[in-house]
């Protein structure tokens, strides 16, 4: 007995046992040595030089092209000025920028006293200020200032977890719908290709709507276009596999060709954009606290289907159809009204998915959502529930979905070749169904 009740709470907590013991692999295996270039950091770097150099020293602030760097040069400007310091050039750029702007302060004569710059432009300093103090003499004496580095993990950089979040959101939002169709022992393989066609309905209905200038209602009212015309599809699909028996990979399989193909066809395989920047909102605004605004929505959308999954009616229907489906009609359970539901459901997430994604790119794009239904599968798998039906958790799903999104990070940060990347992917996936094999098998010898 006490056996089982180990396995038991190993099988209830080890996806996220899982998700830890990843993320603290990974971790390890990215720590590497850092060199901020937050303005906080900033500001102990001037202070730094601010104490070593005399006042009204002669100074050039570098930074390398891209990430931080022209906010990081402009605040280490600023903060030089207030501790006394003269900053006679700030230079973002390449090396051979940086060497331009050495080269023509030496051209005014002045003794430059230090080059303030970030771990890359110092080491480029490092390299060349021998070569260019004995070509310009004012140059010789100038030392070297950059910030005091420290070894951190990559993967848990405050940077790449939000983007670790934001590139699962649209797969784990679309995950919530698909999680309660695999409980009703139900399959959807159309969500990857409902996600291009939610985008190019959206991306066209917008343009019609507002022309080349539409307005904020526009953008709204075709996002709902896009979301509800998924939803009709999923309304069909459910029509098929309850009214006429269709089995739902068929039904679904027959609903991904249909949705690709007019995908292609109404936007005439091209991509279609979007003439407002505001509707890249949703898919690039971070207007709480600093989280994605689409990490926002999977995180209140899973939180809604928690609730609904273990406090309403609705959600012991769901199990109770996938667990029998006859014992369920004879209990009075709707069992054909709650198929349907589940796969509308399905489509409507998948048309939000859609939107998000257009919103991501601005562009409806008939090529987006590639096998993206695999990894909504994977992640529901991943995540506990049970392809065999009556079982599975929306909180498993949200974990799995993280398991999926932080194996793919780790392995880009660590450099995985591409199709590694895959024959991973089918490791993962088929030890989560072994696991959910075994499962099984333990509840039926618990049940002997």
């Amino acid at each position: 007995m006490k056996k089982l009740t180990y396995t038991k709470l190993l099988f209830d907590y080890g996806t996220l046992f899982v998700l830890a013991l990843l993320c603290a692999w990974f971790s390890y295996v990215t720590i590497e040595e850092q060199s901020p270039t937050s303005p906080a950091a900033a500001e102990r770097l001037a202070n730094r030089v601010g104490g070593q150099l005399p006042t009204g020293a002669s100074v050039v602030v570098l930074a390398r092209q891209g990430g931080e760097g022209r906010s990081f040069a402009n605040a280490l400007a600023e903060q030089l000025a207030k501790a006394g310091v003269t900053v006679a050039s700030t230079t973002v750029g390449q090396p051979v920028d940086a060497r331009k702007a050495l080269t023509d302060f030496a051209a005014t004569g002045a003794e430059l006293a230090g080059i303030i710059a970030d771990k890359h432009m110092a080491s480029f300093a490092n390299t060349n200020l021998g070569a260019l103090g004995q070509a310009h003499s004012t140059l010789a004496k100038a030392k070297i200032y950059q910030p005091t580095s420290y070894r951190w993990p990559n993967f848990l950089k405050r940077d790449n977890l939000l983007n670790v979040m934001k590139q699962i959101s649209v797969v784990a939002i679309i995950a919530i719908g698909m999680t309660l169709v695999i409980i009703t022992a139900g399959i959807d393989l159309s969500v990857g290709s409902l996600i291009a066609f939610s985008g190019v309905i959206t991306a066209l209905a917008i343009q019609s709507l507002g022309g080349d200038s539409p307005t904020t209602g526009h953008l709204w009212l075709g996002a709902m276009v896009g979301i509800l015309a998924c939803g009709l599809a999923g309304l069909f699909t459910g029509s098929l596999v309850t009214l006429f028996g269709i089995p739902a990979f068929i039904a679904t399989l027959g609903i991904m060709f249909i949705a690709k193909g007019l995908a292609f066809i109404i936007s005439d395989s091209a991509p279609v954009p979007v003439a407002n920047e505001a509707f890249g909102w949703l898919g690039r605004g971070r207007d709480f606290f600093g989280l994605p605004n689409s990490v926002v929505l999977m995180l209140i959308l899973f939180a809604i289907a928690h609730v609904v999954m273990t406090r309403t009616s609705i959600g012991r229907y769901i199990y109770a159809v996938g667990g029998n489906p006859e014992a369920a009609r004879l209990s009075g359970v709707p069992v054909k009204w709650v198929l349907v539901f589940v796969y509308t459901l399905t489509g409507l997430l998948a048309g939000l998915g859609g939107v998000m994604e257009a919103s991501l790119h601005i562009t409806g794009d008939p090529k987006s959502g590639d096998l993206v239904e695999l990894k909504v599968i994977a992640a529901v798998v991943v995540g506990g529930t049970s392809l065999a039906g009556g079982q599975g958790r929306i909180l498993g799903t949200l974990i799995g979905a993280f398991i999926i999104a932080v194996i793919n990070n780790g392995m880009n940060l660590t450099g995985v070749e591409s199709h590694m990347q895959k024959v991973i992917y089918g490791a993962v996936i088929l030890i989560a169904v072994l696991v959910d094999r075994l499962k099984i098998q333990l509840i039926k010898l618990k049940k002997a």
